[in-house]
């Protein structure tokens, strides 16, 4: 418990650290910008999960390379902050090893989902800084789960836009992954550019 309670300890104080970095120019465009509307979005995105914890067929261990499908809503509510609902979806089964202190105990996992409600920082236009909470379903068994994730989006057109995403989940009392993706998405009720 206290390996995963100081493994969040450093992940949030890195993400706040980041934050603390762009709040200074995210201020300064405050000043400059029009008035703020009320934002909802979603998005549709794909990547790979991996987890260093993934069983092979003679038991040794593994890094495993998973496909994903991740569907966001989000609604920006004052310019800078963003709450919404993140769901993975992994479209395969996988064993991997269930505790990270190393006792060899094996799950299986048949197609996790995994909801997390998060919250966003946007210190600019294009950065977005989360951390929520969630849990991973699967047949066999479910997992709470903390989620930490950076964004980064450039709006296409008429409030279409493309981001790349990292993310980090940490699994209580299970196996923790890191995911890299790609998406896109389209916000609603945003005033278009003609």
């Amino acid at each position: 418990m206290y390996i995963e309670f100081n493994r969040l300890v450093r992940l949030i104080t890195l993400v706040a650290g980041s934050c603390i970095i762009f709040c200074q120019h995210a201020l300064a465009q405050d000043k400059k910008a029009e008035p703020f509307r009320p934002v909802h979005s979603i998005a549709l995105n794909i990547g790979h999960e991996h987890s260093f914890h993934g069983i092979e067929e003679n038991g040794g261990s593994k890094t495993l390379v998973l496909p994903y499908w991740g569907f966001d809503y989000n609604f920006q509510f004052v310019r800078k902050f963003a709450v919404g609902m993140h769901v993975d979806y992994i479209n395969e089964s996988f064993e991997v090893e269930k505790n990270l202190e190393g006792d060899g105990e094996e799950i299986n996992r048949t197609r996790p989902l995994a909801p997390a409600v998060m919250g966003f920082f946007k210190p600019t236009e294009h950065w977005s800084f989360g951390l929520g909470a969630g849990a991973e379903f699967s047949k066999e068994e479910s997992f709470f789960l903390n989620r930490a994730a950076v964004e980064y989006g450039v709006e296409i057109r008429n409030g279409w836009e493309v981001f790349g995403v990292f993310q980090y989940d940490f699994r209580w009392h299970a196996y923790d992954t890191w995911t890299i993706g790609l998406g896109i998405g389209k916000s609603l009720g945003k005033k278009e550019k003609r």
